[in-house]
């Protein structure tokens, strides 16, 4: 069956993750565009502000205060969604949290609930959409996977791998549907570093405040990108040619790669301050701030656009593999960096 998608300002769009960041930015721009919204998130004062400055400019919207590592939880979600709206056309699984520091450093505690949320939230939520789409004519699943779903990366071991179990689940989900023949688009987004607040929540065992390695782009082009797959079938989308280039050099290239990470990313992702013994992170609890903060406000560059995503969106098929050669050729040229000929002499 083919899938059928609707127009943003048709659609009934569930967010989770929706109070912060890429979730934040996705909430407002689909709400300019005229979507009816079920947003969710932990923190429920935050939940409650965002609903009223939508309210305020028309949006039509619920909120559920969720935990997506919860199973109960998260039907809940599709269960206000279905009430209030009586369907669900897209379902943006976007909660998620990360660890910066040594593998052997993180409890295996911290390494669980990491887990309960950029895992199991996205197999919770993805089960969950699939389950209401089968009997309302389909829809997308949208998940939100990272340019370290193929690639690893040291110091942010626990993340990468959760971003490798949620592409793996996202590929087999998506073929089971397909042979079904159910009219669900599932979709896999892989951003780049994005100018969020993921490293202000995330939790640090390194001595320096955690960082970003460049380059960064914009919360809007992920946004974009997701409103995109919302609209027309995507089965993946790389969010900025940086993420292109880390897979392509990844599969082409391993050994190399890892020479380059070692040569480079203990330094990039660690800023140049002290990380303070009391500091706030949101791994068990939500960030009590109720800031409603898209961006962190990263003092290097902010790439506002994307020319790769733009046109791998947009383009005809030949256009992703003429540009994965570019990326590749990118990634080749980046190899060659001083600091990684350092790092093989």
């Amino acid at each position: 069956m083919a899938v059928q998608l609707r127009k943003i300002e048709e659609q009934v769009v569930v967010i989770t993750g929706a109070t912060s960041g890429i979730g934040l930015t996705t909430t407002r721009m689909a709400a300019e565009q005229g979507a009816k919204l079920v947003l969710a998130a932990r923190n429920a004062d935050a939940l409650d502000q965002l609903a009223s400055e939508l309210r305020r400019k028309g949006t039509q919207v619920c909120t559920v205060t969720a935990d997506v590592g919860v199973p109960a939880d998260v039907e809940r979600i599709g269960q206000a969604a279905m009430e209030r709206f009586g369907r669900i056309d897209t379902w943006v699984n976007n909660a998620g949290i990360s660890i910066f520091g040594r593998n052997e450093d993180v409890p295996i505690e911290d390494m669980q609930r990491l887990f309960q949320t950029n895992y199991w939230g996205v197999v919770h939520g993805s089960l969950e959409a699939a389950k209401h789409m089968k009997t309302r004519g389909g829809g997308a699943i949208i998940n939100l996977g990272s340019e370290l779903s193929e690639r690893s990366v040291p110091l942010q071991g626990l993340y990468a791998a959760s971003k490798h179990a949620v592409k793996a689940f996202t590929d087999s989900l998506r073929m089971e549907l397909e042979k079904e023949k159910a009219p669900i688009s599932v979709t896999l987004i892989k951003p780049a570093a994005i100018d969020t607040m993921f490293a202000v929540h995330a939790r640090n065992y390194m001595e320096k405040e955690p960082a970003l390695p460049p380059p960064i782009y914009a919360p809007e082009i992920v946004a974009n990108a997701i409103l995109y797959a919302a609209q027309q079938p995507k089965r993946d989308v790389f969010v900025g040619g940086a993420s292109k280039a880390i897979s392509s050099s990844g599969f082409a290239m391993p050994r190399v790669m890892d020479k380059f990470m070692n040569a480079s990313m203990f330094k990039q992702q660690q800023s140049n301050l002290p990380s303070p013994p009391n500091r706030c992170d949101a791994l068990y609890e939500p960030d009590p701030r109720n800031e409603l903060r898209q961006r962190q406000g990263m003092p290097n560059h902010v790439a506002e656009s994307s020319a790769y995503t733009a046109l791998t969106l947009r383009s005809h098929k030949i256009a992703p593999v003429l540009l994965g050669v570019g990326a590749l050729f990118a990634a080749w040229t980046l190899a060659r960096r001083p600091a990684l000929r350092k790092a093989f002499s």
